[in-house]
């Protein structure tokens, strides 16, 4: 029994020596960890400048779907883009609208109209300290005091859009006034001459109609006289007619480019107005 109890002792202690040398090895990694220098921090980065969104503007007779294929290449290009939809009842109330519209989205904004959206966008820019650039795709760019029929004179041009328009009630309407769209036996040849007779279809049946006192209500400040232009005249317009653009966009001080192009660019020359709106994009 005696030798039993001793060899018990003996690989106690045995063991007991070997537990602390290894408490002892712990306690030495620990001290080295503890006093080993820190890492390096890691170079900070330079934050990329944010992309600024781009607000598409459509005008009457037509409805956001007609930016689908610039918004497509923008969208490719990293760019936000929201499609406004335009209320189509008059230049300061529909600017006001989209006044409000534009205090709701963060950082700096590329504004974006075409035909009566133009007008919108002239109107609803000014007092929007996010808006950076305007961009004009075949639209109107009134002067302080002028409607969009003493703007479609400038120049000497014509249009013969008022002859083929058709006309329906809506509530609330003043007296004399009324939703216009274009005739659909005459949508193709003055609206969209350069898209396929298809797609002019689709576009004219489903047209938005705007009011008829559009045309003769006084516009507002423009926010041109501010802010940097660009425009895109419509040689082959046969809605505003190209002198007017040229005329407009000269007054402006505009950055002007132009294409062998019906009144929507856009939907036929996609790629030319992407081209414009990144140029305005660049500088702003």
């Amino acid at each position: 029994m005696t030798a039993i109890r001793g060899s018990f002792r003996s690989r106690t202690v045995g063991v007991l020596a070997v537990a602390a040398a290894l408490v002892g090895a712990v306690l030495t990694t620990a001290d080295v960890a503890t006093s080993a220098p820190a890492p390096a921090a890691a170079p900070a980065r330079v934050a990329t400048p944010a992309k600024p969104t781009v607000v598409l503007v459509h005008g009457a007779f037509a409805d956001s779907s007609g930016w689908s294929r610039v918004a497509g290449r923008l969208l490719e290009a990293g760019y936000p883009v929201l499609a406004f939809s335009n209320p189509l009842r008059n230049p300061v109330g529909d600017g006001e609208y989209l006044r409000q519209f534009l205090a709701t989205v963060p950082g700096p904004v590329v504004l974006v109209g075409h035909s009566y959206g133009g007008a919108v966008i002239t109107n609803g820019a000014t007092g929007s300290p996010n808006v950076k650039a305007l961009v004009y795709v075949a639209a109107y760019a009134p002067a302080e005091g002028e409607s969009l029929a003493a703007a479609n004179e400038l120049g000497g041009g014509h249009t013969e859009v008022a002859d083929h328009l058709d006309f329906r009630p809506y509530p609330g309407a003043p007296e004399g006034d009324g939703d216009a769209t274009i005739r659909l036996d005459a949508f193709h040849r003055l609206f969209a001459q350069d898209v396929s007779r298809r797609e002019a279809r689709f576009m004219g049946v489903s047209q938005r109609p705007a009011a008829v006192s559009t045309l003769f209500a006084p516009s507002g400040p423009p926010a041109w006289a501010e802010i940097p232009s660009w425009y895109l005249v419509a040689n082959q317009d046969r809605i505003i007619p190209p002198e007017a653009e040229r005329a407009m966009a000269a007054r402006a001080g505009a950055t002007v480019t132009s294409v062998d192009s019906s009144h929507v660019p856009m939907v036929s020359h996609p790629k030319v107005v992407t081209r414009l709106v990144l140029r305005a994009a660049a500088s702003s």
